[in-house]
């Protein structure tokens, strides 16, 4: 009984490492994630700030990406410098600011930069429902259609964009030069 007593505890707590380590390894846009596949929904979002341009995805022709960020959110000041790099080389990125007040995120960007061609604000997470966010930062690829193709849950790292999702770009890409 006392082996029982002192095995069931660690039992248990190695299942749930092992359940949190199989939801942690699939968390990009797969075939089995539920937006991948389906059109952007409208996106209860507000504008960010005077002096900068207002996401609004009707008025956008080709492939982008679409970043919830937020000022507090360690993660996106590690993912940063790589989409200041994707943006320098022509990828469009537009930001919505993911539950942060507005001078944090003025103040973000002040100090880091700002990679986004258009910002948008949700303060509320109500954007962020109608996509599944979970959490700063998450990053969707849409494609020239409006169709969100992947999405990645977290900090994009060179490896990352270079493995999982520059393929997934480049198809959007290719697709849309080709719809032309």
């Amino acid at each position: 009984m006392s082996r029982i007593v002192f095995w069931a505890p660690l039992g248990a707590i190695a299942l749930l490492l092992a359940v949190f380590a199989i939801a942690l390894t699939g968390r990009e846009g797969t075939p089995g994630d539920p937006m991948t596949g389906r059109a952007l929904p409208e996106l209860p979002v507000t504008e960010f700030g005077a002096g900068f341009a207002h996401f609004d995805p009707e008025t956008i022709e080709g492939p982008y990406l679409l970043n919830f960020w937020a000022s507090w959110c360690a993660p996106c000041i590690v993912e940063h410098p790589l989409l200041e790099e994707l943006a320098a080389s022509g990828i469009p990125i537009h930001g919505i600011t993911y539950a942060d007040r507005p001078e944090n995120s003025l103040a973000f960007l002040a100090r880091l930069g700002n990679p986004f061609t258009t910002l948008a604000a949700d303060h509320e997470r109500r954007a962020a429902l109608e996509l599944g966010v979970t959490g700063a930062p998450e990053t969707f690829i849409i494609d020239g259609e409006g169709v969100i193709r992947a999405r990645w849950r977290g900090a994009i790292t060179p490896e990352i964009w270079e493995r999982r999702l520059a393929p997934v770009w480049n198809a959007a890409v290719r697709e849309a030069e080709a719809g032309s």
